[in-house]
């Protein structure tokens, strides 16, 4: 027992050390372009991306599927940190390709935008990433709730939202290289509630997450509070607009060993 709360303990450590750590000039620049709508721009006092693509690691020339890219506002980012040697993939699952196809537009638009030429959109099923072994980092943010609690769009006919996060998990470690990170970033749920609220206040217990992930193959690099929120009782919809925008969110990185 003590020999994993030990282990919990240097997670936290390390992810605090790289929130502390000198960002990367490529980083920095990546989030001061100035081909960024002020739409994401305004996000990024609560988002924190600069310091989140430094944990990932996120560098010049990797290949980077962002999954479940929403509007593109990581797509973009990812896009100028990995510059012309790297390609950023939007992976749009294919239920919500069919359910709704206006949510393409965005990520179209950044793919046909010459300050992004190296990001393609992709759809593909939840089982599907990408070629065997061949990215750097697979990384998702706010969305895992989402399949896991069958939220509309994101539910796929005949399958558990489980069943489908669990395929999520599996195709991100068979298409990252020996080495590669895979990112989780969401909103936190009352600990020990596991998966009850992903489908109600869009909130799941990171514990839920870490064992699906590691029953994939991964190992817990690092988990970190950056975005953090211990005023949020966790009892409120991610929508509620006293908690909209600052809900208590955990950062969780994976690594698929060498």
């Amino acid at each position: 027992m003590k020999k994993a709360l030990f282990g919990l303990s240097l997670c936290a450590a390390t992810a605090m050390a790289y929130a502390g750590m000198s960002l990367p000039t490529y980083v920095t620049a990546a989030v001061a372009d100035s081909a960024r709508p002020l739409a994401d721009t305004q996000l990024d006092a609560s988002r924190k991306p600069a310091e989140l693509v430094a944990l990932a690691g996120i560098k010049p020339g990797d290949k980077v599927a962002d999954v479940m890219p929403g509007g593109g506002y990581f797509t973009r980012i990812f896009s100028k940190v990995v510059g012309p040697r790297g390609h950023v993939y939007a992976v749009v699952p294919q239920s919500i390709a069919a359910a709704r196809p206006k949510a393409l537009e965005p990520i179209k638009a950044i793919a046909t935008d010459m300050n992004y030429h190296n990001t393609s959109l992709v759809v593909l099923p939840y089982d599907q990433l990408g070629a065997p072994s061949s990215l750097d980092v697979v990384w998702t943010s706010q969305n895992y709730h989402d399949v896991y609690g069958q939220v509309t769009v994101f539910a796929v006919q005949g399958n558990s939202g489980p069943d489908e996060t669990a395929k999520l998990d599996a195709a991100a470690f068979k298409a990252l290289k020996p080495g590669g990170v895979f990112m989780v970033v969401d909103h936190a749920a009352e600990p020990g509630s596991g998966g009850r609220d992903a489908g109600t206040l869009h909130r799941i217990d990171p514990a839920t997450v870490i064992t699906q992930v590691q029953a994939a193959g991964f190992v817990l690099e690092a988990r970190s509070d950056l975005l953090s929120n211990p005023q949020d009782a966790h009892d409120k919809i991610i929508f509620a607009p006293e908690i909209k925008g600052h809900t208590d969110k955990f950062i969780l990185k994976f690594r698929k060993p060498q």
